[in-house]
């Protein structure tokens, strides 16, 4: 993603895979991103459980704070994670 000011954004990104699991990433470029795991070259987790759907994005300002910001969403709970996911959609 780029900003108005023609700097790349980085995105940290949730979808939910077919059966229901979640995986977190991040991405400099979301739509090619999603159209990669889709394609079942995204990442290993995946591509077993295609198709995918975005449920939450958020902005960061680099690819340091959009590791870190992946790192904490990880760490929370599948029902925590739920509630961001929620949260985001309304």
């Amino acid at each position: 993603m780029t900003s108005a000011s023609g700097t790349v954004r980085w995105v940290v990104y949730i979808v939910e895979c077919r059966e229901g699991s979640l995986y977190t990433g991040i991405t400099n470029d979301l739509e090619k991103r999603l159209a990669a795991h889709n394609e079942g070259n995204g990442a290993r987790f995946t591509r077993g459980r295609r198709p995918v759907q975005l449920k939450y994005c958020e902005q960061q300002p680099d690819r340091s704070a959009a590791t870190k910001r992946e790192a904490q969403i990880k760490n929370l709970s599948r029902s925590e994670k739920l509630r961001l996911i929620e949260q985001y959609q309304s």
